[in-house]
């Protein structure tokens, strides 16, 4: 099972580290299957700079979602990786 470092917007962070928030979408420009688990790493985009808190989460589902542009994402990296849908337990 992999473990991957991703970035989280301090408000995002809070949701996921209080255990509120248990689904994400991210662009799929990375290898993530289902059992891996995503470090999420607190960002502060004022101070651009990571704040020292991170927490694991276990991805309980994951699923690739069609290659259609979303208005978070760059359209053209989108169309080449497409996003993934995931829970987290």
């Amino acid at each position: 099972m992999a473990k991957i470092e991703k970035k989280a917007w301090a408000g995002i962070y809070d949701l996921f580290n209080s255990g509120e928030r248990k689904l994400e979408i991210r662009l799929a420009d990375f290898d993530l299957k289902s059992g891996d688990s995503i470090i999420l790493k607190e960002y502060d985009p004022k101070m651009k700079k990571y704040t020292g808190r991170q927490t694991e989460l276990k991805c309980k589902h994951v699923e690739q979602g069609l290659k259609d542009p979303l208005r978070f994402y760059d359209a053209d990296k989108v169309k080449k990786h497409g996003f993934y849908i995931i829970e987290f337990e």
